[in-house]
């Protein structure tokens, strides 16, 4: 476990006392000694603490590691030494919090991933395909090619293709099953 070397402890700071001119010592902030048996003592708590907001061992180390360098440079502002450990558990916090803000906005700025593309040859197989189907499709009546396209592509319903052409429903019936027919022979044969 890293540790900054600490180092020699500041004294505190003398002030004279107003109404009796004697000097009372006051207390400058935590010693660097201080600061650094809490952080040591506190470790694996001050870790727990953080495992508990994230997720993975090593975000957990460095939000602890992040938090006693902070505070050791803010130690002057720790008036009570006795509560640089609620210091350090709520730098802790903090970093975990923004580590996490951090994460979250990372996956919102993601792009989204690529649906499965097919390989560069399977791509190039499909394009063969359409291209003989469009051919095949062109080799047809122009009726059986019409009620095809309509069933099959603009995804109508026999009725609606019957309508929309203005035939019967026995019609588009037979100009379908023929177009299929052909279309299967038409893509069978050798090109």
């Amino acid at each position: 476990m890293p540790v900054i070397a600490p180092m020699p402890a500041a004294r505190p700071a003398r002030i004279p006392n107003q109404r009796d001119g004697a000097e009372e010592a006051v207390a400058a902030g935590t010693t660097v000694d201080h600061l650094t048996e809490t952080y040591r003592a506190h470790y694996r708590s001050l870790l727990g603490l953080a495992a508990l907001l994230l997720d993975d061992t090593a975000s957990c180390e460095d939000v602890v590691q992040e938090a006693f360098i902070r505070v050791h440079s803010a130690r002057k502002r720790v008036r009570d030494p006795e509560k640089t450990l609620a210091y350090l558990r709520q730098t802790v916090v903090n970093l975990s919090r923004s580590a996490l803000r951090r994460r979250i906005l990372g996956l919102k700025l993601l792009s989204k991933p690529m649906p499965d593309m097919a390989s560069a040859e399977e791509g190039a197989y499909d394009q063969l395909e359409r291209d003989s189907l469009i051919k095949a499709m062109k080799g047809l009546q122009r009726r059986q090619r019409e009620v095809l396209v309509l069933r099959y592509f603009a995804d109508m319903t026999e009725a609606q293709v019957a309508e929309t052409l203005g035939i019967s429903l026995g019609s588009v019936k037979a100009y379908g099953s023929r177009g299929i027919a052909a279309l299967r022979l038409a893509m069978e044969a050798p090109a």
